[in-house]
């Protein structure tokens, strides 16, 4: 078993709302990415609401039109997998017609000790230290991953 697992925020500025028609492509393809993810290889676990199946209903400090992904992983290669090897990637491709362009880095990674869940502020403080100084052992993206000791020693 390892020492640290891989957390993940994501999020996104909404074009409209949930229950516009124009967001169905995404709404309805929800519940099949969330099963895919709870079943991929290295999966650990996923923000979702109480009594739900997912974290459409959730917002934080970054606004009332905006979506929060969170999830945790064993290892960047599991998350990789899972984000751009699996149906997942289309669901990427037509982020566009869903979601405003980023002006901002809109997901950020960072090393958690293994069995710790982050707290939505928690990941939050993290894309924003991430949007503030730029990539660190302790708030990364995909380009720029950074080992776990890495992230133990950073100030």
């Amino acid at each position: 078993m390892t020492e640290h697992h891989l957390a993940q925020l994501n999020v996104g500025i909404l074009r409209h709302p949930l229950e516009d028609p124009r967001m169905h492509g995404f709404t309805s393809m929800l519940d099949t990415l969330n099963e895919v993810a709870d079943n991929a290889p290295g999966f650990v676990w996923r923000l979702v609401e109480d009594g739900g199946n997912d974290a459409t209903a959730i917002r934080t400090s970054l606004g009332a039109d905006v979506l929060v992904n969170m999830s945790v992983w064993e290892n960047r290669d599991a998350l990789w997998d899972y984000v751009y090897r699996s149906g997942h990637l289309d669901m990427l491709r037509r982020r566009s017609e869903w979601f405003e362009l980023p002006k901002s880095p809109f997901q950020v990674l960072w090393w958690v000790p293994a069995g710790h869940l982050p707290t939505v502020e928690e990941a939050v403080e993290r894309l924003e230290l991430l949007r503030e100084k730029g990539s660190s052992p302790t708030a990364f993206g995909f380009r720029d991953s950074f080992l776990p000791e890495s992230a133990a020693s950073a100030p």
